[in-house]
């Protein structure tokens, strides 16, 4: 490591990132790397609530109060340790929203993240269903609670096929399996039930078979063009072809249980609280939960999306540094956002200011 220390800073500290992303054989790019940046690189920053944003990161503080300080945060040693970000944890409790800007720009620094794989940017919301505690009527598909001690998990088809029954695993009874598989993408959403009283389900675990994109497998039939993909075109591909609609479910192997929440929303896997349109889902191999995320991208009817987000959640399908699903909370226009949105797009990651000193101290023999 000797020969780093005659590079330049931001040379010396985009390399250190990048032999610390892993390459992998024949990619050009590593996995993982950080560009440094100013906050003026940031296309819209100026413009955006970081009011906002700072709400959602005093919800993630919650999480990372309680963490071992000298642990680092997350997989990455860039994301530096959990103790620099506990002190802007207490310096976030007490700033007002008004100086939430000056907040962000005088105690982190923006890096771009690159790396391999190109980048895409999707989203998710809270879905509602109609339900029941009781198998009854319409209600005859089961959500599933976490199975106990049982090994290995079954797939999605022997699932479907009954595999679970008479375990007493059933959380809620829902109207709809097509609702009931989107509900498992999704990962969380809110039921109501015959009397009108609404239950909050969150993702209590999977069975840890491989995700597959039904979607994907449409566009390698040839039933959907890929420009043409949405959740809406699935949606209207599976009630065109009720017979064949269990059948290409079971293709997602990939099988998720459920709990009953008590709060104000959805839980991430961070354990908080996400915020609409503040909280993203990333691949948490590279990003840290609670990392503060510039994102930009294009939402699916082309308005700009420029915004700080703050990195509280995860999925199967979400791999790669340049990756994330961005939560557009519940309703209407979340829905049509989330079931289209697929995106290029660009992000860098708000660290500690002081990460540089400490990055270029570790490279020290």
């Amino acid at each position: 490591m000797a020969v780093f220390r005659r590079l330049a800073a931001p040379a010396l500290l985009g390399l250190m990132l990048a032999v610390a992303g892993c390459e992998h054989a024949g990619d050009r790019l590593p996995a993982f790397a950080l560009e440094d940046a100013h906050f003026a690189d940031l296309p819209g920053w100026s413009e955006d609530d970081h009011a906002e944003a700072l709400g959602a990161f005093v919800k993630s503080c919650e999480a990372i109060e309680g963490q071992d300080p000298d642990a680092a945060l997350g997989r990455k040693p860039a994301m530096a340790t959990v103790s620099l970000w506990q002190e802007r944890c207490r310096l976030a409790r007490n700033t007002a929203g008004s100086n939430a800007r000056t907040f962000f720009e005088t105690w982190f620094r923006p890096w771009r993240v690159t790396g391999a794989g190109g980048s895409l940017f999707t989203g998710y919301f809270e879905p509602l269903l109609s339900g029941s505690r009781t198998r009854d009527g319409p209600w005859r598909w089961p959500l599933y609670r976490m199975p106990d001690g049982l090994l290995p998990l079954p797939d999605r088809a022997a699932i479907d096929a009954g595999a679970l029954d008479g375990m007493g695993l059933e959380l809620l009874w829902v109207d709809d399996p097509v609702d009931a598989f989107f509900l498992h993408v999704q990962g969380s959403g809110r039921v109501r039930l015959e009397d009108g009283s609404e239950v909050l389900v969150g993702y209590a675990g999977r069975n840890g078979h491989p995700y597959t994109s039904i979607g994907k497998e449409l566009i390698r039939r040839g039933e959907i063009a890929a420009d043409d993909i949405s959740m809406a075109s699935i949606r209207a591909w599976l009630a065109s072809h009720p017979d064949e609609a269990a059948s290409l479910m079971a293709v997602n192997r990939s099988y998720v249980f459920f709990r009953e929440l008590e709060g104000e929303g959805p839980v991430g896997a961070q354990g908080v609280t996400l915020t609409p349109e503040r909280s993203l889902a990333v691949d948490d191999a590279f990003v840290a939960y609670g990392v503060p995320v510039w994102l930009e991208t294009t939402l699916p009817d082309g308005a700009p999306w420029q915004r700080l987000m703050i990195a509280q959640d995860t999925g199967s399908a979400i791999v790669g540094a340049v990756r994330g699903d961005v939560f557009f909370g519940a309703g209407d226009w979340a829905a049509r956002m989330a079931g289209a949105m697929k995106s290029p797009g660009r992000s860098w990651i708000l660290l500690p200011a002081t990460i540089a000193v400490s990055l270029m101290a570790s490279a020290e023999p």
